[in-house]
């Protein structure tokens, strides 16, 4: 285990210096969202394509998309059936309930780019764009539903459509698929692009970490849902499907993702409950932090 924590550890150091960033005022939590922008449109199209390019393709790869989306299909069942028992205010439930769907699927990147390298960034980006169309659609509809925003809450398709990774998963494919070799000019600019990805996410996390506790015992319920359930899930999906190796570790680790920041967007788009909202988030960060790089070891 050891070589494994000498990887993960600077990871945690990474995270540490967005928080005294912040503190020290050097950056702030709306630097966040910049470098996270970063990440999805710049660092991970040169690391998918590039590791697409490496890859020896496997049929199973198609499952952690869907694995992601069943995912969410069954956390909404198990938090849906809790709606009357909590009876928690419309809004307050709201957030309740886009907090145990939606996974934060950048969380996973560094730590699987640290254990597994860029096939590991490419297999966990595969899971966020099955991510990314439920929260798209399916996730930020229930956010319209239990807000009380006067819009139509119709699904905006260009959000996903526009995603960067989506397409250069598609085009790395059609090159896979033609044996198109990259010549070293192009290899080593698509490792320079991609090599940010790590610091640049663990940065953010730091940054928008921001311990909050209302509500507390509810706030545990929905990460117990969101991370426990999810990985109940993740275990039965990968038994069910047949994964192995690196694929099942995907599946497995990305199914017990802490709570989204989208969760926080959401509820302030939507007026749901925004502290709550911040709660759940911060809570559910501080046992991934742990549970995450635990997951990869073990799985």
């Amino acid at each position: 285990m050891q070589p494994f924590i000498e990887k993960i550890f600077p990871l945690f150091l990474a995270f540490f210096v967005g928080i005294i960033a912040r503190q020290l005022k050097l950056l702030s939590k709306k630097d966040a969202p910049i470098l996270l922008k970063t990440v999805l449109n710049v660092c991970l199209p040169a690391v998918a394509i590039l590791a697409i390019n490496r890859m020896v393709l496997q049929i199973d790869l198609i499952f952690i998309p869907i694995s992601a989306m069943l995912i969410v299909f069954g956390v909404y069942a198990v938090s849906k059936s809790l709606e009357k028992v909590l009876k928690l205010p419309r809004a307050t439930y709201g957030s309740f309930l886009v907090g145990t769907l939606v996974a934060n699927s950048a969380f996973a990147l560094p730590f699987l780019a640290a254990s597994h390298q860029e096939q590991g960034l490419a297999m966990a980006s595969l899971f966020d764009i099955g991510n990314s169309i439920m929260i798209f659609t399916f996730i930020y509809y229930q956010s319209v539903k239990y807000g009380d925003s006067t819009h139509d809450g119709k699904i905006d398709w260009r959000k996903f459509l526009k995603m960067p990774p989506l397409w250069a998963f598609a085009f790395a494919f059609i090159l896979k698929a033609f044996n198109v070799e990259f010549p070293a000019l192009a290899v080593n600019f698509l490792e320079l692009m991609g090599s940010p990805t790590v610091p640049l996410v663990m940065i953010s996390l730091g940054l928008y970490f921001e311990p909050s506790f209302k509500q507390l015992e509810y706030a545990l319920l929905a990460v117990l849902i969101r991370m426990g359930v999810g990985l109940a899930l993740g275990f039965a999906l990968s038994y069910i499907f047949g994964l192995t190796g690196l694929v099942r570790t995907v599946v497995i680790s990305c199914s017990a993702l802490p709570i989204g920041f989208n969760t926080l967007i959401f509820a302030d788009i939507e007026n749901l409950d925004r502290e709550f909202a911040a709660t759940e988030v911060s809570i559910s960060m501080i046992v991934a932090m742990f549970l995450i790089p635990w997951l990869i070891w073990r799985f």
